[in-house]
């Protein structure tokens, strides 16, 4: 199993939901807050704002809920600002790993991060250091039940992305930066709103990790990374089979 997003299928798979589904909620409001700050508040002219709502409607967040998180964050004062910060390290074995974070304290936010690094034989290293092993692409990912593979396929093909596949539950298709908002766009105008879509890191390479020591303390950090309060997302670039995942989860 590789990194990138495969990563949440091990947190879906170690179960803890109701705990992850709160985690999921308060993600989602950051998301919708910053999205409305930086931009528009009117999702209509402000992409990143339109897909950060079509995510929490997919997640049943309520939209009083979401009106709610855009009012704030656009009528609030400076004590209230949340901003984003990226944080570079490595994982054992020299894992990549990028930690995208938003918050209102960066002194607390970088002092956890470097903590739990430090804990599980990581180190938190300079900005840039790892991004070099990364692209920025978009994923956008529909239920199986709108429609059969091949239709969603064609489709797909029509709006030239870059890749398209299925697992058991959904159709996950991959774009181009420059091209995500307006295949998402016109994905929406054919098929409603997706299950979920964002921009990812995607690795350019994979570090294998083969020991089942080193592969434990690893997928430990990232799951310790996830889990702090400013975290929204994880990203690395390991390689682990299959069987050796089955072992440590």
């Amino acid at each position: 199993m590789a990194g990138h997003s495969k990563f949440k299928n091990i947190m879906h798979r170690k179960g803890a939901q109701d705990k992850k589904r709160a985690k999921l909620f308060s993600r989602l409001i950051r998301e919708i807050s910053v999205s409305a700050k930086l931009g528009s508040p009117d999702p209509d002219s402000n992409p990143r704002l339109r897909t950060a709502i079509n995510n929490a409607l997919s997640s049943n967040m309520t939209r009083e809920s979401i009106d709610k998180a855009i009012k704030k964050q656009t009528s609030t004062d400076d004590k209230d600002l949340i901003e984003e910060i990226i944080y570079e390290g490595f994982g054992p074995n020299g894992v990549a790993i990028i930690v995208e974070t938003m918050t209102d304290n960066k002194n607390r936010s970088a002092a956890e991060v470097r903590s739990t690094f430090s804990k599980y034989n990581g180190n938190l290293g300079v900005s840039g250091c790892v991004k070099h092993n990364f692209k920025k692409v978009g994923i956008i990912s529909y239920s199986k039940s709108i429609t059969s593979f091949e239709d969603f396929f064609d489709y797909c093909v029509s709006l030239d992305v870059d890749d398209v596949t299925e697992n058991e539950n959904d159709f996950i298709l991959e774009t181009n930066l420059d091209s995500f908002n307006i295949i998402l766009q016109k994905l929406e105008n054919k098929f409603s709103i997706p299950k979920f879509s964002e921009i990812e890191w995607k690795p350019l390479n994979f570090i294998n990790v083969s020991d089942e020591e080193s592969a434990k303390v690893l997928i430990e950090l990232l799951e310790k990374l996830e889990d702090l309060d400013d975290v929204q997302s994880v990203s690395s670039n390991f390689n682990i089979n299959d069987s050796l995942m089955e072992k440590i989860i």
